[in-house]
C-alpha cells in the first residue's frame, strides 16, 4: 500500500497555526463537567454501536481494533487537523522547495504568514465539523467526533440529543469502515496527492493569485474555490478523480444515515429536515467563506453521491453495487455520479 506523503520542510509554523485556530475557535457551548462526561460517553457508545449498523446495512466489514475514535473539542480538532494537514501537504512543500529554494530569513517569515493563514482557516472549520474520518494518522486513520460542535448544532436545531448524536456516529462511521474495511483506500488516496504534487509549479501558486482570489469573491457562481483557482488542467484531472471518490464517500454515508437511522431513531426525519433547513440558512460572509473553501462544493458532494449510490442500489442492489470497493478502477469518475447506467455499463457489464 502507498504510504502517506512524507513531511516535507516547514514551510509552515504549524505550532503558530493551532495556537491562532485553537483560540479562533473558542469553547463552545457552555455544559457543566457531569453534561460533558455524559456527551462523551454517549458519542462513544453510539460510535461503537454504528460499527454493527453499517456493516448489517452495507456489507462492509471493518476489521477490530482499527481506526480509534476520538471525541475531542475544538482544540483537539484542531491540532488534529494541523497534524493531518502537515503529512498530507508533505510532499508538495518538498516540491516547492525544491524548486524556488528561498532563504533561511525569507523561509521563516513565510512560515508565519502561511502558519497565520492555516490557523484562520482551521478556525474557522473548528466550530462547523460534526465529525471527520482523519485517514492520514498512522497506522488506518482515526475518527474524530467533536462534542461541542453536536451540543451547539443539537442545541440550535431543538432535536432530541440522543436521537441527533446516533444519526451523527452513523454516518461519522460510515467512513471508519469505508477506509478500514477497504484496505487499498488509504493508499489510492495518498497516491492522487503525490500526484498533485508531481503537477506543481510555484509560479502557478503566485502569479495572479490575489487577483484570483478577488475575482472568486466577486464571483455570485457557486464555483471558485482555492483548489479552483489555482489547478492546472492536469490538475484538474486529478481532482476529478479524487472529486469522484470523495462523492461517493459522503454519499454513502449519508444513505446509510438516512436509511438505517428509522430503524434506531425515532425522530430521524424532524432531524433530517431540520439539519437541512440550517445549511440553507447561512449568512452571506459564511457563503462566501464556504465557496472559497470548497464547502459548498462538499455539499454538493453529499447530493451527487447519495443520488449516484441510491440509484445504483435501486438498480442492481446492495451486494451488485459493493463492486465499487474491489479496486481502484470501480470507483465512478465525475461524470459517472451523474451517469449511474453509464458506470453499472462499465463496471458491472
Amino acid at each position: 500500500m502507498t504510504s502517506p506523503p512524507t513531511s516535507g520542510p516547514s514551510m509552515v509554523d504549524w505550532s503558530l497555526a493551532v495556537s491562532i485556530g485553537s483560540a479562533l475557535a473558542g469553547d463552545g457551548p457552555t455544559v457543566t463537567r457531569g453534561e460533558a462526561d455524559e456527551v462523551v460517553a454517549e458519542l462513544r457508545a453510539d460510535a461503537a454501536k454504528s460499527t454493527g449498523l453499517v456493516r448489517d446495512f452495507t456489507g462492509l466489514d471493518a476489521p477490530d481494533g482499527t481506526a480509534p475514535v476520538l471525541v475531542v473539542d475544538r482544540a483537539g480538532w484542531v491540532r488534529a487537523n494541523a497534524d493531518a494537514f502537515e503529512v498530507a501537504t508533505g510532499a508538495m512543500m518538498s516540491k516547492l522547495v525544491e524548486k524556488r529554494q528561498p532563504g533561511r530569513v525569507a523561509r521563516a517569515i513565510g512560515s508565519k504568514v502561511t502558519g497565520a493563514e492555516v490557523g484562520g482557516l482551521l478556525g474557522f472549520l473548528a466550530g462547523k465539523v460534526l465529525g471527520q474520518f482523519d485517514p492520514f494518522h498512522e497506522p488506518s486513520g482515526r475518527l474524530l467526533l467533536v462534542a461541542p460542535n453536536i451540543v451547539h448544532v443539537e442545541r440550535e436545531l431543538g432535536v432530541d440529543p440522543t436521537d441527533f448524536r446516533l444519526w451523527v456516529c452513523l454516518h461519522e462511521e460510515t467512513h471508519r469502515v469505508q477506509f478500514t474495511a477497504v484496505p487499498w483506500m488509504r493508499g489510492h488516496l495518498f497516491a492522487e496527492i503525490e500526484a498533485i504534487s508531481e503537477t506543481l509549479e510555484p509560479s502557478s501558486l503566485v502569479e495572479g493569485g490575489l487577483e484570483r482570489i478577488s475575482e472568486a469573491i466577486r464571483s455570485s457562481r457557486g464555483g471558485g474555490s482555492i483548489v479552483d483557482i489555482f489547478s492546472t488542467p492536469e490538475q484538474r484531472e486529478i481532482l476529478d478523480r479524487v472529486t469522484g471518490m470523495m462523492s461517493l464517500l459522503e454519499g454513502h454515508a449519508d444513505v446509510v444515515m438516512d436509511d438505517v437511522g428509522p430503524q434506531v431513531i425515532p425522530s430521524v426525519h424532524d432531524i433530517r429536515a431540520r439539519f437541512t433547513k440550517r445549511r440553507q440558512g447561512i449568512g452571506p460572509l459564511d457563503r462566501v467563506l464556504r465557496r472559497l473553501l470548497g464547502l459548498e462544493a462538499k455539499m454538493a458532494q453529499y447530493r451527487d453521491g447519495a443520488r449516484f449510490v441510491r440509484a445504483v442500489v435501486d438498480k442492481v442492489g446492495m451486494d451488485e453495487f459493493n463492486a465499487v470497493w474491489a479496486e481502484p478502477a470501480h470507483l465512478p469518475s465525475k461524470a459517472e455520479l451523474a451517469d449511474h447506467d453509464g458506470w453499472i455499463s462499465r463496471v458491472l457489464g
